[in-house]
């Protein structure tokens, strides 16, 4: 069982993983209403990311629950290493059309969700599940603007 610091390390590898894959995305595509997409995808991503950090620094763990942590941290690294998520088999270089793309985020951005929804039953701090709410509800606005540049790729507007 993970401790909810371990778990809001994956919050943050999660977002630091879109992050860097909208910024390698970015530069793949020279399509400007695309570039734009991505940027703000990945500036929202690195948005929520801090937060993450933010919250897991307010929680210092203490005495047995440290060594444990630092055991937990470990373990962690070595199951997840590079490791992306919905995103770890993904090459940028084998993605030549903006649909494809589209569809991958959208995959990775479900499945933050998903993991969001999963953590928000485990945290009953009111100002922290506030703020969870408000990056699900990002998050969802994410699919929302991917989906409108797959229908409309010249129309999109954030």
């Amino acid at each position: 069982m993970f401790s909810i610091r371990e778990i809001l390390a994956l919050a943050i590898k999660l977002e630091k993983n879109g992050e860097h894959f909208y910024r390698g995305a970015e530069s793949r595509f020279a399509d400007p209403s695309l570039a734009s997409l991505l940027r703000w995808l990945a500036n929202e991503e690195l948005r929520h990311m801090e937060w993450f950090v933010s919250k897991r620094s307010e929680m210092k763990p203490e005495g047995k629950e440290r060594d444990l942590e630092e055991i937990g941290d470990e373990l962690l690294r070595d199951i997840l290493g590079n490791q992306t998520f919905s995103l770890q088999e993904v090459d940028l270089s084998k993605i030549h059309d903006q649909v494809s793309l589209v569809d991958v985020a959208i995959e990775f951005e479900s499945d933050t969700i998903l993991f969001y929804e999963m953590l928000l039953t485990m945290v009953e701090d009111k100002e922290t599940t506030d703020k969870l709410s408000e990056i699900i509800a990002e998050e969802n606005n994410h699919i929302q603007s991917l989906r409108a540049f797959r229908t409309n790729p010249s129309g999109r507007s954030s």
